[in-house]
């Protein structure tokens, strides 16, 4: 897989739109364990996001995802804004300077992305967070990243994203608000999470159709 800084952008307008797509989903989960806010405030994120994309040339793919994050990070309510934010700031300087990614490059933005958000939001696996579905993907990315088959070693990412997902029904939340209900947020999918693994389906799915 290569790609340019124009095929970046499609690829965040993949994403932008699965998170407009699972808006209420994804609002429906936090009601049960948060604020009820997550599917809005992400929407509204992306949609700053893809107009300050649209508004301008970029030629550096460091600083369009760099731009994804600081939008994000102003727009974005709640803990999402800033761990989103962090993670693609991060995945940007993992690419500083860039006009065309490879594979190695899209490893390199989603370790920096899951050690942004790691850091950002002080939490690990096992906690009910967004790191239950990204952290098992990005593993996956770096064990196989050798691999011929990188279409194969992407749906792998994906469905090990998918079963983090699942996890976060059988785990207490033991960050932000889902933590205040303690067992009582067993049973409940962790919004974070979700939307984590919504975003990496559309990328994936985009980066496939690009690569042919």
């Amino acid at each position: 897989m290569s790609t340019d800084a124009a095929g970046l952008v499609k690829i965040l307008e993949a994403v932008a739109d699965k998170i407009n797509e699972n808006r209420e989903f994804l609002t429906e989960l936090d009601s049960a364990i948060g604020d009820a806010d997550h599917g809005i405030n992400m929407s509204k994120g992306f949609s700053a996001v893809l107009e300050k994309l649209h508004s301008q040339e970029f030629g550096d793919c460091g600083a369009i995802l760099k731009t994804v994050g600081m939008t994000l990070v102003s727009t974005v309510g709640g803990a999402s804004g800033p761990l989103y934010g962090t993670a693609f700031m991060r995945a940007g300087q993992a690419v500083a300077g860039k006009s065309s990614l490879n594979f190695d490059d899209f490893i390199a933005i989603m370790d920096q992305a899951l050690e942004g958000i790691k850091y950002r939001g002080k939490a690990q696996r096992g906690e009910k967070t967004i790191i239950d579905s990204l952290e098992p993907a990005v593993e996956i990315l770096k064990n196989e990243k050798d691999s011929t088959d990188r279409k194969s070693v992407m749906n792998k990412a994906l469905n090990a994203a998918k079963e983090g997902v699942e996890y976060t029904r059988s785990i207490i939340a033991k960050k932000g608000r889902a933590s205040y209900l303690g067992e009582r947020s067993i049973g409940h999918q962790d919004p974070g999470a979700t939307s984590c693994y919504l975003m990496l389906q559309a990328a994936i799915q985009k980066i496939k159709e690009m690569s042919g």
